[in-house]
């Protein structure tokens, strides 16, 4: 970066966070933490992102409302000390690639009440704590949901591919944003370096400890008797994951690795497509592939080296999920020791009823031809895993 890139880089660093001070009526972040992602996220945005208007908007939008969320969050604990000595106890996590059932697994173990999963309202609107009392009618669900409702209008069919609601259960990934330390960050944008940096060199026991902090704010003045947590970000740092809560049980979805990269191409282009005018899939399948190998590389590591104890980590397989949802959660109930009530399950299949997912043609598809990637060079490379995990490879379109 040339000296005059790099102040005109400070200076809309700067500019953002003075915005982030200014909403949010206070200066304190905390721990410095996200400082160094949000400078390699903003200079990889102009060197490799090639944001078009709208872009650039959503791109300032997201960093400032980070930035502001962190800043409320961090100043409603400096005033509500009780909230530090909140504990998160033995979290259910469900990990496993993109596109692999993970949403839809976590969409439905979160209508068992025993089971509290953070819903996105809360997250992008988590000051002040969430209460028991307003749950289900606080204002910011509508305020919330109004933001959601735009992403359908500059990208039609999207809310169909992937679901988005206010009431809905939100990712892991989206509280690391307030970090910058999020895949969220190289799904929406290619952000080339970042991403790099995110996977091989971001330290992601500082993400890990502010996720404790904002799970620690949400539960404050709303209990449930277990987090139910998800993202398949996880996968890419299972050791830091594991560090920072031990007692963790963690659910691991699994997939054909080759269908997981078209899908995940064919979202990542859906996005890119809103905010910049120059995208191709065999560029967002060519970052995927090697994300992805890279994944099922380290999880698979993780298995070898024992990090999980003795029934902390279930296998649940995708053919099971599309053959029979409610039946796979049944027996994910069963292994855990806990009684899949009545009750639990009729509100599962009612969700089910009301959110039938993705029906095909929403978004366009790409097959696996249309990555431009080698189907007999990433089979070699996915056999380990598969092997390991006994997954089976599906019919590439």
């Amino acid at each position: 970066m040339t000296s005059a890139a790099a102040e005109t880089h400070v200076q809309h660093r700067d500019r953002l966070v003075a915005a982030a001070i200014e909403a949010a009526g206070s200066d304190d972040f905390g721990a410095d933490t996200w400082r160094e992602g949000l400078d390699i996220y903003l200079e990889s945005l102009a060197e490799s992102a090639r944001l078009n208007e709208i872009g650039v908007g959503v791109a300032d939008d997201g960093i400032v409302g980070d930035l502001s969320n962190r800043l409320k969050v961090e100043a409603w604990r400096k005033a509500h000390p009780a909230v530090a000595e909140q504990e998160v106890r033995q979290p259910i996590i469900i990990v496993g690639q993109p596109r692999t059932g993970t949403t839809i697994l976590l969409d439905l173990m979160a209508q068992d009440p025993a089971n509290r999963a953070p819903l996105s309202w809360e997250i992008e609107r988590p000051v002040p704590a969430p209460r028991t009392a307003t749950y289900r009618t606080d204002p910011r669900i509508a305020e919330a949901q109004a933001g959601f409702d735009l992403v359908d209008l500059f990208i039609p069919g999207f809310a169909s591919f992937h679901e988005l609601g206010a009431e809905l259960a939100q990712e892991d990934v989206r509280i690391f944003t307030s970090d910058f330390k999020s895949m969220q960050h190289s799904l929406q944008f290619e952000v080339t370096a970042y991403n790099r940096w995110l996977l091989h060199e971001a330290d992601m026991s500082e993400a890990y400890a502010w996720h404790r902090r904002f799970l620690q704010h949400l539960q404050s003045e709303h209990h449930a008797e277990r987090w139910l947590l998800k993202s398949p970000a996880h996968l890419w740092a299972l050791p830091e994951l594991m560090a920072e809560y031990p007692d963790a049980i963690v659910i691991q979805n699994h997939r054909d690795p080759l269908k997981v990269i078209a899908s995940l191409s064919a979202l990542g282009a859906s996005l890119r497509e809103m905010t910049s005018d120059h995208f191709e899939v065999t560029r967002l399948a060519a970052q995927y592939s090697e994300d992805i190998m890279d994944g099922l590389d380290r999880a698979l590591q993780a298995r070898r080296d024992g990090i999980f104890a003795t029934g902390r980590v279930l296998d649940v397989r995708y053919q099971d999920i599309r053959h029979d949802l409610i039946g796979a959660i049944g027996a994910i109930y069963d292994q855990l020791g806990w009684e899949l009530t009545a009750e639990a399950e009729t509100r599962m299949r009612d969700f089910l009823a009301r959110h039938p997912g993705d029906q095909g043609g929403s978004l366009k598809r790409y097959s696996f031809a249309e990555t431009g990637l080698d189907e007999g060079e990433y089979r070699a490379r996915a056999k380990a895993y598969q092997d390991y995990f006994e997954v089976e490879s599906e019919e590439l379109d």
